[in-house]
């Protein structure tokens, strides 16, 4: 109510353009800086998929020794479904490497987690890929190896 002595009372509702313009720019540069920092934590965790299944693999092989005093080449007979093998989460594929001539498959393996093609992970440059020796050394490639495992 409106008298002689009182102000006009205003009813402003909503924000201008130039606030909603400010708080746009804002979210815009909070989303630039947290977004590749996020999409790195991402490729991070899913480097686990990899050590999860070199570390399920190794362990298939010894009681693979275990029973027939060799090691195997072929995946399926580790009990997956392919040679090579898909990991649980479908980012890396894993096989069995003899990259050593001197230590046949009776003795030694290598298995190796490289990103599926096509994959997300085919992004993650810092670690291209795993390796797990039977001697229990773990190796990885990309710039950032010492750091992957």
């Amino acid at each position: 109510m409106d008298g002689p002595g009182t102000a006009p009372v205003r009813h402003d509702a909503g924000f201008t353009l130039i606030e909603l313009i400010i708080v746009i720019v804002i979210v815009s540069i909070l989303a630039s800086v947290a977004l590749p920092a996020y999409q790195d934590s991402l490729r991070k965790g899913r480097r686990t998929d990899a050590k999860v299944g070199l570390m399920d693999a190794a362990n298939r092989q010894e009681r693979f020794m275990l029973d027939r005093s060799t090691y195997t080449a072929d995946m399926t007979n580790l009990g997956f479904a392919a040679d090579p093998m898909i990991t649980e989460e479908g980012y890396y594929s894993i096989d069995v490497d003899v990259p050593d001539p001197n230590c046949p498959i009776t003795r030694c393996y290598t298995l190796t987690a490289t990103p599926v093609v096509g994959g997300i992970q085919v992004e993650d440059a810092q670690c291209t890929g795993f390796s797990l020796a039977s001697s229990g050394a773990k190796t990885a490639t990309g710039p950032g190896a010492d750091e992957c495992w």
